[in-house]
């Protein structure tokens, strides 16, 4: 979809996402909720098949990565140990005429795109606010922004009946903490040799200064994490592999590859636990922006919590006689993020004749719903709902009789449908079906004893 605004495309989908059932705010009702989203049904099945596809990847399919699922609440220990008390906040600034609130990191880069604190605040070095220096102008409305100040990213929550100090807990803001200090736990029930991986999939929560841009940034967000244990002297080694990695399953997702590029982090932007980190970005109808980031952690982690605990987490390597703190190489993706990328890149709208057609041309094998089976009138309902529950044995399957079949053809492409098959009178005569393919829009006559294997063949392509 061409525009002259960026954002076009971004509303159109937006609104697809609503209307088909892929994505509500949350509790529209009463509002909404800034940063909270609910997925409907088209939606939650894209996301599980996402889910899935990572999972098989990364862990099914593998013998050197076993699986973890940790609790969303842990001691508040972890969070002092692991550095996110002390250095797990954003600096805000606010808009004294207009009122808004903007990230300083935000308006940095959509001021001067390459990360340089100065060009906005003179003088500003590190975390610590300007110290007197005036702000530019709003990018709103043009007026005096404040001195940038802490903002705690963490929710703070009680664990318990007594609402004292001692009760303060907090819903953790990435799971890799939990895989930390469970790495010693995991690795001997399940008697894995480094190099091993540990991957969890789970709930996160971050009280973003300003969620925006639909559901990328969003203050509760799903993670697919994968922290991956390694000799530190082969740290570059796995790096590069997992990166590698990483960027041909979205390709394997159907993700164009001329949208997707490697940006590696400069020193001013590391992570304080991070020795380097490489994130593999998309670009969004908003511009390039984060998809997923691989990092190489060290043996940070493991030596926080060691030092903090009391608890030896060293590793004895039979194959080298040596004992050490393993390295962890990190693949830290957001599953929310990552659908909004499959529907981003498979959103279009265009010229069919003199009409316009939206679809989602997602790949087959990713698809919410993989067919949709349609009687061409009423008097073939039996037969059609015969073919449709055959079929739904093997595919996501829909039956739909309800409009013109044109409709029914358009409402399928919206939603992303691969084939759609229409039982017509032909069909009664030879025991033939036409199958529509979404993207070419192109029919052919299948006979219904192969129509199965006919399928699942184009749906595995």
């Amino acid at each position: 979809m061409s525009s002259d605004d960026p954002t076009s495309s971004l509303d159109a989908l937006v609104s697809l996402c609503k209307r088909r059932g892929f994505i509500f705010p949350s509790s529209e009702i009463y509002g909404g909720l800034n940063g909270f989203w609910d997925y409907g049904p088209m939606g939650v099945e894209l996301r599980r098949r996402v889910l899935d596809s990572w999972w098989n990847q990364t862990v099914r399919q593998r013998d050197d990565v076993v699986g973890f699922d940790a609790a969303i609440i842990m001691h508040p220990k972890v969070w002092e140990a692991s550095g996110h008390l002390e250095s797990f906040f954003d600096m805000m600034v606010d808009c004294k005429e207009c009122k808004r609130r903007m990230r300083l990191d935000h308006l940095l880069r959509d001021a001067t795109g390459d990360g340089t604190l100065g060009k906005i605040f003179p003088g500003f070095e590190g975390r610590e606010p300007p110290g007197g220096e005036t702000p530019t102008a709003c990018p709103h409305c043009g007026g005096e922004l404040t001195a940038p100040r802490e903002f705690r990213l963490m929710f703070e929550t009680r664990v318990g009946a007594a609402a004292d100090t001692k009760s303060v807990a907090y819903l953790r803001p990435e799971t890799a903490q939990a895989i930390f200090v469970n790495y010693r736990n995991v690795q001997l029930s399940s008697r894995m040799k480094v190099p091993f991986g540990i991957a969890q999939v789970g709930k996160a929560f971050r009280n973003e200064v300003t969620p925006r841009n639909f559901t990328f940034r969003s203050r509760e967000f799903e993670q697919m994490e994968m922290e991956f244990f390694v000799h530190p002297d082969e740290e570059r080694k796995w790096f590069e592999y997992w990166l590698d990695e990483r960027h041909a399953w979205y390709e394997s997702l159907g993700i164009r590859s001329e949208k997707l590029r490697r940006r590696e982090h400069d020193a001013e932007e590391l992570a304080h636990y991070a020795k380097y980190t490489t994130d593999l970005e998309y670009e969004f109808p908003f511009g390039w922006q984060e998809l997923e980031g691989v990092a190489n952690r060290g043996n940070y982690d493991l030596t926080q919590h060691m030092e903090a605990s009391g608890k030896d987490q060293s590793y004895f390597d039979p194959t080298r006689q040596e004992k050490y703190v393993p390295s962890v190489i990190e693949t830290s993706a957001g599953l929310d993020r990552t659908v909004l990328t499959v529907l981003s890149d498979a959103f279009a709208v265009e010229k069919v004749g003199d009409e316009e057609r939206t679809v989602l041309r997602f790949a087959p094998h990713i698809a919410p719903r993989q067919l949709a089976v349609f009687p061409l009138v009423k008097k073939l309902t039996e037969p059609a709902r015969r073919i449709a529950d055959d079929l739904r044995g093997r595919f996501h399957t829909l039956y739909d009789v309800s409009g013109s079949i044109g409709k029914r053809y358009r409402r399928e492409d919206e939603v992303g449908t691969p084939f759609c098959v229409t039982i017509d009178f032909q069909t009664l005569e030879d025991d033939t079906v036409t199958v529509r393919d979404r993207d070419s829009m192109e029919q052919e006559r299948v006979g219904t004893a192969r129509l199965a294997e006919y399928l699942a063949a184009k749906l595995s392509a």
